[in-house]
Protein backbone atom coordinates (compact mmCIF):
# COMPACT_ATOMS: atom_id res chain seq x y z
CA UNK A 1 0.00 0.00 0.00
CA UNK A 2 1.33 3.25 -1.04
CA UNK A 3 0.51 5.76 1.61
CA UNK A 4 -0.24 9.62 0.73
CA UNK A 5 -2.19 12.29 1.89
CA UNK A 6 -5.38 11.05 0.24
CA UNK A 7 -4.57 7.86 1.45
CA UNK A 8 -4.34 8.83 5.33
CA UNK A 9 -7.12 10.91 4.59
CA UNK A 10 -9.35 7.90 3.65
CA UNK A 11 -8.49 5.61 6.23
CA UNK A 12 -8.58 8.29 8.63
CA UNK A 13 -12.07 8.52 7.33
CA UNK A 14 -12.15 4.60 7.80
CA UNK A 15 -11.65 4.59 10.87
CA UNK A 16 -14.15 7.25 12.22
CA UNK A 17 -16.90 5.78 10.32
CA UNK A 18 -15.94 2.25 12.14
CA UNK A 19 -16.08 3.95 15.35
CA UNK A 20 -19.22 5.55 15.39
CA UNK A 21 -21.06 2.41 13.79
CA UNK A 22 -19.55 0.44 16.46
CA UNK A 23 -21.44 2.49 19.11
CA UNK A 24 -24.33 4.19 17.32
CA UNK A 25 -25.17 1.04 15.52
CA UNK A 26 -23.85 -2.61 16.44
CA UNK A 27 -23.26 -2.09 20.12
CA UNK A 28 -27.25 -2.02 20.48
CA UNK A 29 -27.76 -4.39 18.44
CA UNK A 30 -27.19 -8.55 20.08
CA UNK A 31 -27.96 -12.04 19.16
CA UNK A 32 -27.43 -15.14 21.17
CA UNK A 33 -25.88 -12.46 23.76
CA UNK A 34 -23.67 -10.93 21.94
CA UNK A 35 -22.63 -8.28 19.70
CA UNK A 36 -21.28 -8.02 16.46
CA UNK A 37 -18.00 -6.34 16.45
CA UNK A 38 -17.35 -4.38 12.97
CA UNK A 39 -13.84 -2.86 14.91
CA UNK A 40 -11.66 -5.51 14.81
CA UNK A 41 -12.62 -6.75 11.13
CA UNK A 42 -12.29 -3.41 9.83
CA UNK A 43 -8.36 -3.31 11.19
CA UNK A 44 -8.04 -6.95 10.04
CA UNK A 45 -9.18 -6.00 6.69
CA UNK A 46 -6.79 -2.99 6.31
CA UNK A 47 -3.81 -4.79 7.92
CA UNK A 48 -4.52 -7.49 5.04
CA UNK A 49 -4.50 -4.73 2.45
CA UNK A 50 -1.96 -2.22 3.59
CA UNK A 51 0.78 -5.14 5.58
CA UNK A 52 1.46 -5.01 9.43
CA UNK A 53 3.45 -1.90 9.04
CA UNK A 54 -0.07 0.04 8.70
CA UNK A 55 -1.88 -2.56 10.21
CA UNK A 56 -0.95 -2.05 13.18
CA UNK A 57 -0.50 1.97 13.30
CA UNK A 58 -4.08 2.15 12.16
CA UNK A 59 -5.51 -0.68 14.90
CA UNK A 60 -3.68 1.63 17.38
CA UNK A 61 -5.21 4.73 16.55
CA UNK A 62 -8.50 2.98 16.30
CA UNK A 63 -8.09 1.62 19.71
CA UNK A 64 -7.22 4.87 21.55
CA UNK A 65 -10.21 6.44 19.32
CA UNK A 66 -12.42 4.07 20.72
CA UNK A 67 -11.49 3.91 24.26
CA UNK A 68 -11.77 7.61 24.35
CA UNK A 69 -15.37 7.32 22.68
CA UNK A 70 -16.16 4.54 25.34
CA UNK A 71 -15.11 6.42 28.41
CA UNK A 72 -12.82 3.45 28.84
CA UNK A 73 -9.42 2.54 29.99
CA UNK A 74 -7.31 3.83 27.99
CA UNK A 75 -4.62 1.20 25.99
CA UNK A 76 -6.55 -1.62 26.07
CA UNK A 77 -8.22 -1.09 23.20
CA UNK A 78 -5.34 -0.05 21.47
CA UNK A 79 -2.94 -2.67 21.98
CA UNK A 80 -5.84 -5.08 21.11
CA UNK A 81 -6.48 -3.93 17.91
CA UNK A 82 -2.71 -3.12 16.92
CA UNK A 83 -2.33 -6.84 17.60
CA UNK A 84 -5.23 -7.64 15.47
CA UNK A 85 -3.68 -5.18 12.62
CA UNK A 86 -0.18 -6.53 12.99
CA UNK A 87 -0.94 -10.08 12.34
CA UNK A 88 -3.24 -9.62 9.87
CA UNK A 89 -0.79 -8.00 7.71
CA UNK A 90 2.38 -10.56 8.99
CA UNK A 91 -0.64 -12.90 7.18
CA UNK A 92 -0.66 -10.79 4.11
CA UNK A 93 2.91 -10.59 3.68
CA UNK A 94 3.88 -14.11 4.44
CA UNK A 95 0.46 -15.87 1.98
CA UNK A 96 -1.69 -15.23 -0.72
CA UNK A 97 -4.94 -14.33 -0.79
CA UNK A 98 -6.70 -16.12 -3.47
CA UNK A 99 -10.12 -16.39 -2.53
CA UNK A 100 -13.29 -14.51 -0.47
CA UNK A 101 -12.92 -16.98 2.14
CA UNK A 102 -9.19 -16.33 3.41
CA UNK A 103 -10.24 -12.69 4.88
CA UNK A 104 -13.41 -13.69 6.29
CA UNK A 105 -11.31 -16.38 7.84
CA UNK A 106 -9.02 -14.06 9.28
CA UNK A 107 -10.99 -11.57 10.19
CA UNK A 108 -13.15 -14.35 11.90
CA UNK A 109 -10.09 -15.65 13.70
CA UNK A 110 -8.82 -12.18 14.89
CA UNK A 111 -11.94 -11.27 15.72
CA UNK A 112 -12.55 -14.18 18.29
CA UNK A 113 -8.65 -13.44 19.67
CA UNK A 114 -9.51 -9.53 20.09
CA UNK A 115 -12.81 -10.81 22.03
CA UNK A 116 -10.81 -12.79 24.41
CA UNK A 117 -7.69 -10.83 24.58
CA UNK A 118 -9.92 -7.85 25.60
CA UNK A 119 -11.48 -9.80 28.38
CA UNK A 120 -7.97 -11.17 29.48
CA UNK A 121 -7.40 -7.88 29.71
CA UNK A 122 -10.03 -7.03 31.84
CA UNK A 123 -9.19 -9.76 34.33
CA UNK A 124 -5.75 -8.59 34.63
CA UNK A 125 -6.50 -5.07 35.46
CA UNK A 126 -9.24 -5.93 38.28
CA UNK A 127 -12.41 -5.67 36.76
CA UNK A 128 -15.00 -8.04 38.25
CA UNK A 129 -16.27 -10.78 35.91
CA UNK A 130 -16.39 -14.64 36.32
CA UNK A 131 -15.28 -16.79 33.49
CA UNK A 132 -18.62 -18.90 32.71
CA UNK A 133 -19.72 -20.60 29.38
CA UNK A 134 -21.78 -17.44 28.76
CA UNK A 135 -18.30 -15.72 27.82
CA UNK A 136 -17.20 -18.63 26.13
CA UNK A 137 -19.91 -18.67 23.92
CA UNK A 138 -19.80 -14.59 23.22
CA UNK A 139 -16.62 -14.81 22.12
CA UNK A 140 -17.11 -17.35 20.04
CA UNK A 141 -20.66 -15.43 18.58
CA UNK A 142 -18.46 -12.51 18.18
CA UNK A 143 -15.58 -14.52 15.72
CA UNK A 144 -18.81 -15.89 13.65
CA UNK A 145 -19.82 -12.44 13.59
CA UNK A 146 -16.53 -11.22 12.23
CA UNK A 147 -16.33 -13.62 9.94
CA UNK A 148 -19.66 -12.61 8.12
CA UNK A 149 -18.92 -9.07 8.35
CA UNK A 150 -15.68 -9.71 6.21
CA UNK A 151 -17.51 -10.58 3.36
CA UNK A 152 -19.17 -7.34 2.82
CA UNK A 153 -16.54 -5.13 4.76
CA UNK A 154 -13.52 -6.50 2.93
CA UNK A 155 -14.19 -5.79 -0.98
CA UNK A 156 -15.95 -2.47 0.34
CA UNK A 157 -12.70 -1.36 1.92
CA UNK A 158 -10.49 -2.91 -0.71
CA UNK A 159 -12.27 -0.76 -2.67
CA UNK A 160 -12.27 2.86 -1.09
CA UNK A 161 -8.70 1.96 -1.02
CA UNK A 162 -8.18 0.72 -4.27
CA UNK A 163 -5.72 3.57 -5.92
CA UNK A 164 -2.98 2.61 -3.20
CA UNK A 165 -2.78 -1.11 -3.46
CA UNK A 166 -0.11 -2.37 -5.26
CA UNK A 167 -0.64 -6.04 -3.99
CA UNK A 168 -3.17 -7.40 -6.87
CA UNK A 169 -2.09 -5.63 -9.77
CA UNK A 170 1.82 -5.79 -9.41
CA UNK A 171 1.88 -9.47 -10.45
CA UNK A 172 -0.04 -8.93 -13.83
CA UNK A 173 2.46 -6.49 -14.03
CA UNK A 174 5.53 -8.51 -14.62
CA UNK A 175 7.80 -6.07 -17.31
CA UNK A 176 10.80 -8.98 -16.83
CA UNK A 177 8.44 -11.15 -18.01
CA UNK A 178 7.11 -9.33 -21.17
CA UNK A 179 10.75 -8.27 -21.99
CA UNK A 180 11.33 -12.51 -22.08
CA UNK A 181 8.22 -13.00 -24.18
CA UNK A 182 8.51 -10.19 -26.66
CA UNK A 183 12.16 -10.96 -27.03
CA UNK A 184 11.38 -14.66 -29.09
CA UNK A 185 8.15 -13.22 -31.05
CA UNK A 186 10.41 -11.20 -33.63
CA UNK A 187 13.04 -14.77 -33.94
CA UNK A 188 9.96 -16.89 -34.77
CA UNK A 189 8.59 -14.02 -37.02
CA UNK A 190 12.23 -13.74 -38.87
CA UNK A 191 12.17 -17.89 -39.06
CA UNK A 192 8.60 -17.44 -40.57
CA UNK A 193 9.47 -15.18 -42.81
CA UNK A 194 12.82 -16.41 -44.32
CA UNK A 195 11.13 -19.28 -45.93
CA UNK A 196 8.13 -17.88 -47.23
CA UNK A 197 11.16 -15.14 -49.25
CA UNK A 198 12.56 -18.29 -50.38
CA UNK A 199 9.78 -19.68 -51.54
Amino acid sequence: MIITRQISIRLALIVVVCVLMQISFFSHFAFLGAQPEIVPVVVAAIGLLGGAVTGGVVGFATGLLLDAALLQTMGVSSLILLSVGYLAGRYREGFEIDSSLGPALVAGGLTLLAAAGFVALQMMLGVEAQVSGLIVREILMKGIFGFLLAYPLYPLIRFFLRPALVLEDSPARRPLFRGRRSKPEPRRSRRMSTPGGVA
